[in-house]
């Protein structure tokens, strides 16, 4: 088959057939066919779309692209949860051991930074120690003995989805419908899953800032898993500003922990609380979402979900003092209090660009091989909706990068709005979307 003819032909428009994509996918495993050529068919999917047999036949292609993993010998509904993608998002961290210690088996395979947005995976790896990689075997005793565990793709688990998730992130195509489908359903269904919850983000710190293409991108999602046998349920939560008041690996870790010791902001307990709900509703151990979200709350409250992400974090390798004492974790060389240059209320945070500050700061890759700074970040003292006086310190940022800090300051303070006027705080979780229906999330918790 000719690659070039192939390129060509989606740059034009047309699509491609069943036999062709899998003959691509399959190359590019192999190496036969070159990063170079396929970065430029990702871009032309992403100007030119795929219709639903091209992404069937690309997800299918992805999933077989290696070997799939068999958890039918554990007991129980297994369920798992996916983020698109946002800025401060370490909701995972807390929810899987969460809904784990609610009795739901959770097979969490988990992916790294893309783009402006971080990754479960990088945040893990803050931890010292912590293994992300997993044999089959490691995979199903940790479900069995402590009901969850977290993973990156092996090479031999979605080897295309890994190689083509790496190429996107330092290609500008990130955000397309297409190939942010077929690689989150890919992965779910290789990993063994039973049924899926995603929380699809929506605003500036979203891949897609439009609320009717992200709309379309949950539709897409939940259609696409449906079609490979996943019960899967769409949530689309805010992201116009960062999740919680944490950005950064080891920030946010720090923060997950908050959440599961009773602490924690408002908006990413909301979040934790609620898609944990829907995960043990799915998992069949709540009779509604309201009740599973009962059941998080009371996990919480008794220590329980704590208990399982240290368990994790032991069988994982990872370095239990710093979870427990997280104080004792090194600290950057340089902190910057990042002072309000008006009063006022934070009217906006764009969080696309917080994202992108984070990055800049060493928290993020700019390059496939880049390595990460897991202590950088920023950590806000103030979000939407707060007042603020002249002089306040609204953030703090943690680099090791000192020719930047100058600079860094400028570009939070370019990346946030203030109003004198009083500001509301912002909705957190929008809609409720499933194969049937969807609707406003307040009502769907109504009826």
């Amino acid at each position: 088959m000719d690659i070039v003819e192939m390129i060509t032909n989606k740059r034009n428009g047309l699509a491609l057939t069943t036999d062709e994509i899998e003959w691509i996918v399959s190359s590019y495993v192999s190496g036969a066919v070159p990063d170079y050529q396929i970065s430029a068919l990702l871009m032309a999917v992403y100007f030119q779309g795929m219709n639903r047999d091209e992404l069937l036949a690309l997800t299918r292609a992805m999933v077989y692209s290696g070997e799939t993993i068999d958890l039918s010998d554990i007991p129980g509904i297994k369920v798992d949860k996916h983020s698109t993608g946002g800025v401060g998002d370490k909701v995972s961290l807390a929810l899987a051991p969460l809904v784990a210690a609610a009795g739901v088996p959770v097979p969490m395979m988990s992916g790294r930074g893309l783009g402006h947005t971080g990754g479960t995976l990088d945040k893990l790896e803050s931890i010292p120690g912590f293994q992300t990689q997993l044999s089959e075997a490691a995979f199903k005793n940790q479900i069995g003995k402590i009901g969850f565990a977290m993973l990156g793709q092996t090479e031999k688990i979605c080897p295309a989805d890994r190689k083509i998730y790496a190429l996107r992130d330092v290609t500008a195509t990130v955000p397309s419908i297409p190939l942010i489908c077929s690689s989150i359903i890919s992965k779910k269904k290789a990993e063994g899953t039973d049924a899926l919850v995603l929380d699809v983000k929506v605003g500036k710190g979203a891949f897609f800032p439009d609320k009717k293409q992200t709309l379309k991108l949950a539709r897409f999602l939940v259609r696409l898993g449906n079609d490979f046998d996943l019960n899967t349920v769409a949530l689309l939560t805010a992201m116009d500003q960062p999740l919680g008041h944490a950005v950064g690996n080891w920030l946010e870790t720090v923060e997950a922990i908050e959440v599961l010791q009773g602490g924690g902001p408002p908006d990413l307990i909301e979040v934790t609380e609620t898609l944990g709900g829907v995960m043990i509703y799915l998992g069949e151990k709540a009779d509604s979402v309201f009740s599973g979200i009962e059941q998080i709350r009371a996990l919480i409250r008794s220590g329980e979900g704590f208990r399982k992400f240290l368990d994790m974090v032991e069988m994982q390798g990872g370095d239990l003092s710093v979870v427990q004492a997280p104080d004792s974790y090194p600290k950057s060389t340089f902190e910057v209090a990042v002072k309000s240059n008006r009063s006022g209320a934070i009217q906006d945070i764009d969080a696309r660009k917080i994202g992108r500050l984070s990055i800049n700061l060493g928290a993020g890759r700019l390059k496939k091989e880049d390595e990460i700074d897991y202590r950088a970040g920023l950590i806000f003292h103030r979000k939407i909706g707060d007042p603020v006086q002249k002089g306040d310190v609204v953030a703090v940022l943690y680099t090791e990068k000192e020719d930047f800090l100058e600079e860094a300051e400028r570009s939070f303070l370019d990346a946030i709005a203030f109003s004198d006027k009083e500001i509301r705080k912002p909705e957190t979780i929008e809609r409720y979307l499933t194969a049937e229906e969807e609707m406003p999330f307040h009502k769907f918790l109504k009826d």
